[in-house]
């Protein structure tokens, strides 16, 4: 059997995904972002714009409660919950809202905070009871208040503040920027538009003008450290819940940009869940050489070198996952873990990390 970390457990993802015609994460130019990895260019999408699209998909598995709002309106949120326990009108909520948050080391400006801040529901509770206390406390209180009671989205991703590094709060998890497996270049999409009421003897177009794009089969890595989310959030039942739709939201989930324009809701080809006590394993190294697809494309050549790769990694490096989990379209990481659907493969993550949390804290 082997040795185990008490009090460590890494749940890593690993995602090979076609996209079609696309522009899902655009630079300051319009133009879908890329990378030079293996010295090639490769399409690129942000770990950011990964994370939003997760948490958008948040909104469906968890309750309000339960999220964070990143927002530079924290003097609104506070006062909304002040008027909810209290009979202060809105000039004096925002006043009070406004003094409290000043006082535990946020500047504001015009009723807003400097940056965007996270600040869950529970937060701005408690925040507000501090705020309606005689006298108000001062900053020791009024950060105890902040720093407790964080939802999931602060736990997973953490939380910085430039005024106050107390205030800052260590994400349980990375997410990588997803690349191509293969070389990409961009390309454009000339269109036109009619005018609808234009006179039919006249001719040409209302508008015409240019998109850019490419087409890829990315690799997509994130990682979640289990007990570092149990410590975020203090709850067993919690963090497990967590870190099921972590997986769900990184797997299901897709970046919007120009969706509306070419519908590119694709799911993965292949998805690899490994449960690791020693450290988590991004496996990028499979694709360094960059991916020829012949006349099979490009998804199944992917899975077959990231089989490979992972098995080269686990023999010379590292041991093999104290459990891993695979739904596929294909059978080239059949070797690398149980084969189910995601259904089952969310409840048994679920279970696995829930029964490992669970003996850790039994044994501390």
């Amino acid at each position: 059997m082997k040795n185990r970390n008490v009090n460590r457990i890494f749940v890593d993802v690993h995602v090979v995904q076609s996209l079609p015609p696309s522009c899902v994460n655009r630079d300051d130019t319009g133009s879908p972002k890329t990378a030079v990895y293996g010295g090639v260019r490769r399409a690129r999408v942000s770990s950011q714009a990964w994370k939003r699209a997760m948490r958008e998909m948040f909104k469906k598995y968890f309750s309000e409660d339960e999220l964070d709002e990143r927002t530079k309106k924290i003097v609104d949120k506070v006062a909304v919950q002040i008027r909810a326990i209290s009979d202060t009108g809105d000039e004096k909520s925002k006043e009070l809202a406004e003094k409290i948050i000043n006082n535990a080391g946020v500047t504001t400006k015009d009723s807003e905070a400097k940056a965007l801040f996270f600040m869950s529901n529970k937060q701005a509770e408690s925040m507000a009871k501090l705020a309606l206390t005689d006298p108000m406390p001062g900053k020791k209180e009024a950060q105890a208040a902040l720093n407790a009671g964080k939802g999931v989205e602060i736990a997973l991703f953490g939380r910085m503040v430039a005024d106050d590094p107390i205030l800052n709060a260590d994400a349980s998890a990375q997410v990588a920027h997803a690349i191509s497996t293969h070389r990409v270049e961009n390309e454009y999409d000339y269109y036109t538009a009619m005018d609808d009421r234009a006179p039919e003897d006249q001719s040409g177009a209302g508008m015409i003008g240019t998109i850019e794009f490419n087409s890829s089969t990315l690799y997509r890595y994130a990682t979640v450290a289990a007990h570092d989310l149990k410590t975020n959030l203090g709850d067993l039942g919690a963090s497990t819940k967590a870190v099921r739709e972590f997986v769900r939201g990184f797997v299901c989930s897709m970046p919007t940009g120009k969706l509306n324009t070419f519908a590119n809701n694709t799911p993965p080809y292949a998805v690899m869940v490994a449960i690791r006590q020693d450290q988590p394993v991004n496996l990028v190294g499979a694709f360094e050489q960059p991916i020829r697809a012949g006349d099979r494309g490009y998804q199944e050549q992917s899975s077959k070198a990231l089989a490979e790769y992972a098995n080269a990694v686990y023999g010379n490096f590292l041991d093999a996952p104290e459990k891993a989990f695979v739904v596929s379209i294909g059978s080239e990481l059949d070797k690398l873990g149980e084969k189910m659907g995601l259904s089952e493969l969310l409840s048994k993550v679920e279970q696995v990390v829930g029964g490992i949390l669970q003996e850790d804290g039994e044994k501390a």
